[in-house]
């Protein structure tokens, strides 16, 4: 399979609902794709050229190109969170669970020896809840049903019932025996940024845990050993905008493969000015905030720690009084530290072994389908407004997947780290060729990358902070 093919296929509807006139699928037990979702995957395998010789007979295997019988397989989707904090609903926020449903029934003919559906959301996620909106029980039990061996796993260790600074905080929710360490030392690409190691930071946690994890020459990342197990990893993001990263799509959905937000560095304390990446320039209010947060995040559960996180939002509102804008989290196009944790994540995927090294070679097969039949728009991850794109992606590369989605969405590839990054010439690399050599398979059309627009002229609203600094020119739209 080429790594510089994307497909791209087209939704018969703006939605996730049965479409009107269901397609012949003699390969699946229903006899037909029914559901947007199945109708759009199986048109996206068509047009990949997965299993030609077969197809439109009862015996075609798409995804028998990845997953020999036997395979251990997993599946990581998008499960940020159990609710969109934008109001607009969870279709633009999640991973559509008709997606990973129609995804499931062509893992199924391929044969695998057991199927791990897996992410690990931020601290504040209620799994129960968004299991239970998503309606993901039945959907295993269903699969289940038909001698499937799969299970749903909740790959953090923890939780903070509520979301609030203050609450009851879980910790160790996962055994850490459920985890590989991995150290990726003086080979991470934030390694140019270790000298200032003390200032990497995740909002919500505790600094003194990431500089347990992350100092020069050492860097470290905690790994689900589903993951590490597995023979083929299937991602399946969705496709929205990122308030730190620009997008989040193939390469930043592998932020859940990690159990313990404090190995992930998201952005650096304090502004430009003053050597961090939190914010633009500077600002003696929010270096307060930030201070607050500091000592917040540093405490135990309870009324104090709730109190220095209330002061710190306190001085944000002043700040953003006397002008300033509302980033305290590296919400920016200057975030110069969150790609290079999505990079290592990568790249451990494609390289790591179970017991924590990195090798030469790919260790296992790792393909991207991208739901962007709604995807989201604005300020993703966890409070994007829905845009009915009308289309799914697959990729055996995740870099080339996300310059094409970047092209989709109306910006330009070259402006955002995360994906031009993606093709640059560190060791275990990502990408062994140059963007402009990806290619998109679409209908019965192969086309340069530099050829791809919206759909329908429809860019995507940028995050506040990457308004101006990540779209396309006018001419390219």
């Amino acid at each position: 399979m080429l790594e510089n093919i994307v497909a791209v296929a087209q939704s018969p509807i703006a939605g996730y609902g049965d479409v009107s006139e269901p397609a012949p699928a003699p390969e699946l037990s229903s006899g037909a794709a029914k559901t947007a979702a199945q109708a759009t995957l199986r048109e996206l395998f068509r047009v990949w050229g997965l299993d030609p010789e077969k197809l439109g007979s009862p015996q075609w295997n798409p995804l028998g190109s990845f997953i020999t019988p036997g395979s251990r397989v997993v599946l990581k989707p998008n499960w940020v969170l159990h609710n969109n904090k934008s109001g607009q609903g969870i279709d633009c926020l999640l991973t559509h669970t008709t997606l990973i449903e129609a995804v499931l029934q062509y893992v199924a003919l391929a044969q695998p020896r057991s199927v791990v559906i897996g992410d690990a959301p931020v601290q504040g996620c209620d799994f129960d809840a968004l299991r239970r909106t998503c309606n993901l029980d039945s959907m295993v039990e269903e699969f289940a049903a038909r001698g499937l061996d799969v299970s749903l796993v909740d790959f953090r260790r923890t939780l903070l019932p509520g979301e609030k600074l203050g609450g009851t905080r879980i910790e160790n929710h996962r055994g850490m025996e459920n985890f590989v360490l991995f150290d990726m030392k003086g080979e991470s690409l934030l390694e140019p940024l270790a000298a200032d190691a003390g200032k990497f930071r995740v909002t919500m946690y505790n600094p003194d845990l990431m500089r347990k994890t992350h100092a020069p020459g050492k860097h470290q990342y905690l790994i689900a050993r589903e993951v590490m197990d597995a023979d083929v990893v299937i991602n399946l993001p969705k496709l929205k905008c990122h308030k730190k990263a620009a997008i989040t799509g193939a390469l930043k959905n592998l932020v859940g493969i990690n159990g313990n937000k404090e190995y992930l560095p998201h952005h650096r304390r304090g502004g430009s000015a003053n050597g961090g990446d939190c914010y633009a320039g500077k600002s003696w209010l929010k270096d307060k905030a930030e201070a607050l947060l500091d000592a917040a995040n540093r405490r135990g559960p309870g009324p104090v720690q709730s109190l220095l996180g209330r002061c710190a939002h306190v001085s944000l509102r002043f700040a953003r009084v006397l002008g300033a804008d509302s980033n305290l989290e590296g919400s920016w196009y200057g975030n110069d530290t969150v790609w290079r944790t999505c990079l290592d994540l990568q790249r451990i995927l494609r390289y790591g072994r179970a017991d924590g090294s990195l090798q030469g070679t790919p260790q296992r097969s790792v393909i991207s389908i991208t739901d962007a039949i709604v995807a989201g728009e604005g300020e993703g991850p966890m409070a994007p407004t829905p845009v009915f794109a009308g289309f799914l992606t697959g990729a055996s590369n995740p870099a080339a997947a996300d310059w094409v989605h970047a092209r989709l969405m109306g910006f330009d590839p070259h402006k955002i780290p995360l994906v031009r990054e993606a093709f640059a010439g560190f060791t275990f690399p990502l990408a062994t060729f140059e963007p402009s050599a990806v290619r998109v398979s679409m209908v019965d059309r192969v086309q340069q990358v530099d050829e791809v627009r919206p759909f329908n002229a429809r860019a995507f609203l940028p995050p506040k902070g990457w308004k101006g600094h990540c779209e396309l020119g006018a001419q390219e739209c």
